[in-house]
């Protein structure tokens, strides 16, 4: 049997009528007039070849034969019912997935803190799965589906089948130990900068970054002593060092949360705002608890940069 020569709806009609027993209620169940419900039960009856519902003292009775398909229908029309409510918002509490991101060791520092304890109380099922973006977009994966949402601050050149939503925009400031000698310089100038040794952050091994872009323009150079494949760790390396570390004003404002001993000062060298974003393809456009995921993440990001600010 070809289920498309079939209207499933009068099965919904079929459910409707057994459960009311009134063609009035059914009616009005359905927001159907009275000729319209009339048309539909003609068609109901013509596809069982039974009249179904009959009336008696008081509404209508149903046959012997709606009687026997009673029980299977209903089941069908709530299968169906329960299929529409999951793909439209499935209970995120029992929903069990694993969600891929790719981004880096400074955004799950950003977002993980905050982000966990409302995954636990709203999707405990769900478990995020973080990956090394290694400084360039994945737009491989993000288009075969191996990657569901990529967060960082240097994605470039979208092409038109991603989403992006801006998170947040902040600057660099420079870190240094507080036994260093421009510690006790209130600002650093370029040349003192220039002079001193510096560490730096590179997912692509290039040690040519935005400072040194900057500096360049300027006739200038510093030296980098090192590139590191983190933006969290250089901080941490810092302590009783003659070394600067030129880096976002978040990452820094954390460091000396943890290390009374480090110092933040201004950045001597004109530097863009880098501008945090989350990407995804859109493929993943209605997907309900990508949706919802991006909220939390959007909430806690636009949220994060007055709260950690402390200018140096």
């Amino acid at each position: 049997m070809n289920i498309r020569t079939h209207d499933l709806n009068l099965l919904l009609l079929f459910k409707v009528l057994y459960e009311e027993l009134n063609l009035t209620k059914a009616a009005q169940r359905l927001h159907l007039s009275q000729p319209a419900l009339s048309h539909q039960l003609n068609k109901l009856r013509k596809e069982f070849g039974d009249p179904l519902f009959v009336r008696a003292a008081r509404g209508l009775t149903a046959t012997p034969k709606a009687q026997w398909l009673a029980a299977e229908v209903l089941a069908v029309v709530s299968q169906v019912e329960q299929f529409y409510q999951n793909a439209q918002s499935p209970e995120l509490q029992r929903l069990q997935r694993q969600i891929q991101i790719y981004s880096t060791d400074y955004i799950e520092q950003l977002v993980l803190p905050e982000l966990l304890p409302v995954l636990a109380e709203e999707a405990p099922l769900l478990q995020l799965v973080f990956r090394n973006t290694q400084g360039q977009l994945p737009k491989t994966e993000l288009e075969r589906g191996d990657c569901d949402l990529a967060i960082a601050g240097f994605y470039q050149d979208l092409p038109a089948t991603l989403f992006q939503q801006k998170l947040q925009q902040e600057g660099f400031v420079v870190l240094m130990s507080s036994s260093h000698p421009l510690a006790r310089e209130k600002e650093i100038s370029v040349d003192s900068y220039c002079q001193a040794r510096h560490l730096m952050t590179t997912l692509t091994g290039d040690l040519n970054g935005l400072v040194d872009q900057a500096l360049a323009k300027l006739g200038l150079k510093r030296q980098v002593v090192a590139g590191l494949s983190s933006f969290m760790t250089p901080a941490t390396l810092l302590q009783g060092t003659d070394l600067l570390l030129t880096c976002l004003e978040s990452i820094a404002v954390k460091a000396c949360h943890t290390n009374a001993a480090l110092q933040i000062r201004a950045c001597p060298v004109e530097l863009p705002q880098i501008q945090v974003s989350q990407i995804w393809h859109s493929r993943t456009q209605g997907d309900v608890a990508l949706a919802w995921l991006r909220r939390q993440i959007h909430q806690l990001l636009t949220n994060q940069p007055q709260k950690n600010r402390v200018r140096p």
